[in-house]
């Protein structure tokens, strides 16, 4: 019988986590020592804060990751942020907060890192002689428009800078952020240099906010796909991650939404559970869906045969087994009879030039100087 892990940290008190996804913070896995907090009975985890939001200037070298996985469509990728206020529970990036000294938990959501200097970085790399374009995805570990970026708009002047050097972008999110900017995104798409994808888990939103407390309502996303779709913009949606047993079930409600709203294309990805994902993903289930606990580890384990997760490029995405097959013929047939996935966006690498640098005497002929 699956129960709850046994190590699991025990849950935060609910109104000093109040609006975040995760229920505890246990500390990240290379700390050597483990801090719990316990009520002595003279009342003393009533005086403990609440978890507020805090901003940490990174000052990285370079700002384009590189990645060399053939599950995912782009090899470089850009992300302004560490961390993310959004708080999906099941969010891959969380472990890598363990790098910081910090938690997957209620850090990952609290305990941000900006890259200050990221349009700046990027200018410079992008300048590099040898530099050869091709399309960088933005905001992929964590998003790139979740809410600390109204204040410090570092995802606004990246996407100045590759307008600037006409390179093309996609842009996951699941923002409706990202509309503010539409006066630098339709331009570019007049050019065939972005693409946006919203990604969409439920239509619920009783359920959204209890996976992903601080992205935008579902309806809010929809509605961010029309009308980046009506200026112009092409818009996907992605049904990522299906929740076995939880959010499976409106596969086919979502594609028919985004369709009708404009999106020409859709994707999927399964639920994963890596690392500390595993267990934080198990305590908020059995805290908000205990009938379902047993069923939903289940169809996990027959995803990635036996195990909860399966790391095998190629198979991590999607699962293998009965039931992935059964998901993805139910994809095939939504997209097939809504038109979606006719045709795909193709960027171009072809308006990608160098401006000149300060001083640099312009060529007559258009030519480098």
């Amino acid at each position: 019988m699956d129960g709850p892990p046994e190590e699991a940290a025990p849950g935060i008190d609910g109104e000093r986590r109040r609006g975040r996804g995760a229920l505890s913070n246990a500390a990240g896995r290379f700390e050597p020592r483990a801090r719990e907090a316990f009520d002595d009975g003279w009342q003393s985890l009533d005086d403990l804060p609440a978890f507020r939001t805090s901003v940490t200037v990174e000052r990285a070298r370079t700002i384009i990751n590189r990645n060399e996985s053939p599950d995912v469509g782009f090899d470089r990728s850009i992300n302004p942020y560490r961390g993310c206020e959004h708080g999906c529970v099941y969010c891959f990036a969380r472990p890598t907060h363990a790098y910081h000294g910090l938690s997957a938990g209620l850090d990952f959501e609290t305990q941000l890192f900006a890259k200050a200097d990221a349009p700046e970085l990027l200018a410079k790399e992008l300048a590099r002689p040898g530099y050869e374009p091709r399309t960088i995805a933005l905001g992929i570990n964590t998003d790139a428009y979740q809410p600390i970026e109204r204040e410090w708009r570092l995802t606004r002047r990246i996407l100045e800078v590759l307008s600037d050097f006409g390179h093309p972008v996609g842009i996951v999110t699941k923002s409706a952020l990202v509309l503010r900017d539409l006066d630098i995104l339709a331009p570019m798409a007049e050019r065939g240099l972005v693409k946006v994808a919203l990604s969409v888990t439920s239509l619920d939103h009783k359920l959204a906010r209890l996976m992903e407390p601080r992205a935008a309502t579902p309806m809010r996303r929809i509605e961010t796909i029309r009308q980046l779709s009506a200026a112009g913009v092409p818009t996907a949606v992605l049904v990522a991650p299906v929740v076995p047993a939880v959010t499976d079930a409106e596969m086919e409600r979502i594609l028919d939404a985004a369709a009708a709203a404009g999106a020409s294309e859709a994707g999927y990805v399964m639920l994963r559970v890596p690392l500390e994902i595993r267990d934080l993903f198990k305590e908020w289930l059995l805290a908000h869906f205990p009938d379902r606990y047993r069923h939903v580890l289940t169809l996990l384990k027959e995803l990635h045969g036996g195990k909860e997760y399966d790391s095998t490029f190629g198979k991590r995405m999607t699962g293998s087994g009965p039931y992935a097959w059964t998901l993805a013929r139910r994809f095939e047939i939504a997209v097939e009879r809504l038109g979606l996935n006719r045709r795909h966006t193709r960027l171009t690498t072809r308006a990608f030039t160098r401006p000149p640098r300060t001083g640099q005497q312009l060529s007559l002929f258009g030519e480098d100087a």
